[in-house]
């Protein structure tokens, strides 16, 4: 096999070539970037970027006196890349983790924080009882369902002043309502 002539054939689109080369070079290219990693899958992704690549870019191509070692650089570029950005990752994802894991809070913080939240919803839902059905579906658009002045008054069929004056109108009975304890969280 002339593998400057298939490389020649290749850089002109000759798909024979490439599937030539491809026949040729791969097992080769896996034995030696068996020598650079044993992530096996790496390998394998890496060789697949490299032939997808070479037949992408064939047209822009340079010649060569060595196909072989013009793969074997290729292969392991892109391999010590992979593993240096994995590196980076890896990196980053630790430091981030001992930040993580340094502002946690404590296990009694998080109860605590627990029990103030249901006590919050409890009182929340206390509250939108005391509200009148049209009341009740104001706020829940505008706070539940995240819409905005025009869309609930569309979806009601009222007016923007009545939705203003609804949503305000139910928000006072809630916080009356609230701040009188006239209803105790059981």
């Amino acid at each position: 096999m002339n593998e400057v002539e298939i490389w020649d054939q290749l850089r002109g689109g000759n798909q024979k070539a490439f599937n030539s080369l491809y026949q040729h070079f791969i097992q080769p290219l896996y034995s030696y970037s068996m020598g650079i990693t044993n992530d096996k899958d790496l390998i394998k992704d890496c060789l697949h970027d490299l032939f997808v690549e070479l037949w992408k870019n064939h047209a822009t191509l340079g010649p060569t006196t060595s196909v072989k070692y013009y793969l074997m650089a290729s292969i392991k570029r892109k391999i010590v890349r992979h593993l240096e950005s994995q590196m980076r990752n890896n990196t980053h994802h630790m430091n981030y983790m001992r930040d993580y894991v340094e502002d946690l809070p404590s296990q009694e913080h998080v109860m605590i924080q627990g029990e103030e939240q249901w006590l919050g919803n409890q009182q929340l839902l206390k509250g939108m009882d005391l509200l009148s059905r049209r009341q009740r579906e104001a706020i829940q658009l505008k706070y539940f369902q995240n819409l905005d002045t025009d869309q609930i008054s569309a979806s009601m069929r009222i007016n923007h002043q009545s939705v203003y004056n609804l949503i305000f109108g139910a928000l006072r009975v809630m916080k009356d309502g609230m701040s009188t304890k006239t209803f105790a969280i059981q």
